[in-house]
């Protein structure tokens, strides 16, 4: 299992050399970079413009640049950024909690739910819960996430029951510690809720599916010819193989969060990940760009290495086959 994870954990490293190359060379075909305000401005000479792009090689190629930013990285510099007046990795820091809340809230939310109406429509089909449930997968699927998040910012400025924006509220560093895990909580709602209800529709049907495949086996007619009782079989010997294509998913489910978090931190005014990379794009704040991409690498290949080690404990012959 401790060599499986090592060849995971060193794919990130090829993967992580592409995707931050192919990021900054598409940035460099740009105009503009984030030193570009400050030459509008009158109190700043072009002496000390010429001087700031020196010191951080804008004079030079962008692999030039590119070279010079992964040797500041490897000894744990990931540049400054200009639009908020803070190194990148203070910054990241700031924004990474409030992602990683939002989406492994909407992970929890979305495997609980999907995961038993996967079960019970499996188990029931035909009925009207299979018919229900499928009904809810494909309104669900129907509406777009960022037309949903216009939705919830709707309903919240028109009924008040639930605030337009934010982590927190004004009085949070004033709050008792149980006040303001419920403040969290009480603004995680609505951008939770929005960013599940995708990922709930499209694990059900993954689930049902693979639950109505592994109800027909042999080896569930072999448990009941044994006279095994029917919850016994459903749940000991089904459910433990048919969750095996959702678990493999989970990488993927991730990064899709990530993606869909993206547009939902910008509708619903979140501040995480996503609304920085947004942010930072417009403003050509290259190194807040770069580091978030790194944070998105790490995270996807992470959640596929939690995906591998869950299916192999469920599964053990995953390793057997990576040997």
């Amino acid at each position: 299992m401790i060599a499986f994870i090592i060849r995971r954990l060193l794919a990130l490293i090829p993967l992580l050399l592409g995707v931050t190359f192919m990021v900054f060379f598409l940035m460099s075909l740009t105009q503009t970079n984030y030193l570009t305000p400050l030459k509008a401005e009158r109190d700043i000479s072009p002496e000390m413009i010429a001087a700031l792009e020196k010191k951080f090689g804008l004079d030079k190629p962008w692999y030039e640049r590119y070279f010079l930013w992964l040797t500041n990285v490897l000894h744990g510099d990931f540049g400054y950024s200009w639009t908020y007046k803070m190194s990148v990795i203070e910054l990241l820091l700031q924004r990474v909690q409030a992602t990683l809340l939002l989406n492994l809230s909407s992970l929890a939310i979305a495997w609980c739910i999907a995961l038993p109406l996967g079960v019970l429509a499996a188990i029931y089909k035909d009925s009207f819960i299979d018919r229900l449930s499928s009904f809810f997968a494909y309104i669900s699927i129907s509406f777009p996430e960022f037309f949903l998040a216009l939705l919830a910012v709707y309903f919240a400025a028109r009924t008040g029951w639930f605030p337009i924006g934010g982590l927190t509220s004004i009085e949070y560093p004033f709050l008792s510690p149980l006040d303001k895990a419920i403040d969290i909580v009480y603004h995680l709602i609505l951008p939770t809720f929005v960013l599940s209800v995708g990922g709930i529709a499209n694990m059900m049907k993954i689930m049902r599916g693979s639950f109505l495949d592994a109800i027909r086996a042999e080896y569930v007619l072999t448990a009941r010819a044994k006279g095994l009782p029917e919850s016994l079989v459903m749940f000991r010997h089904v459910f433990r193989n048919a969750v095996n294509p959702l678990i493999s998913t989970f990488g993927y489910v991730i990064a899709g969060l990530l993606s869909g978090s993206l547009l939902v931190e910008n509708i619903m005014n979140y501040p995480g990940i996503g609304q920085l990379i947004y942010s930072a794009l417009m403003k050509q704040d290259q190194f807040v760009v770069l580091g978030s991409v790194v944070f998105s690498c790490i995270l996807l290949v992470v959640g596929n290495l939690v995906a591998d080690i869950l299916l192999a404990w469920v599964d053990p012959r995953v390793v057997h086959h990576e040997r």
